[in-house]
């Protein structure tokens, strides 16, 4: 699972943006459609709805987003704790 995949989901999920989404994540716009669309053909399903100017889940997209949340989350706990109990070696 790619970690940086679901982040960019969750970014263009909170600013139903892809231009937004991208400046967030530094990013080129063209870059999180790309991980949009390796994520989207991992799972074999469309994530977003997208029309001219405006972006949408899907119901997909929709099952996916407390998944992503969580996983995110707890990879981020995980990283706090392992570097807390080994400092700098």
């Amino acid at each position: 699972m790619d970690t940086e995949l679901l982040k960019t989901f969750l970014e263009v999920s909170r600013t139903r943006h892809f231009g937004r989404a991208a400046e967030a994540l530094y990013l080129t716009q063209s870059a999180v459609s790309f991980r949009i669309r390796q994520l989207e053909n991992q799972l074999g399903v469309n994530l977003f709805t997208r029309h001219r100017n405006n972006i949408r889940l899907t119901s997909a997209g929709d099952k996916l987003l407390p998944y992503a949340e969580t996983l995110m989350n707890t990879w981020q706990a995980a990283r706090k704790e392992v570097a807390n109990a080994f400092p700098a070696q």
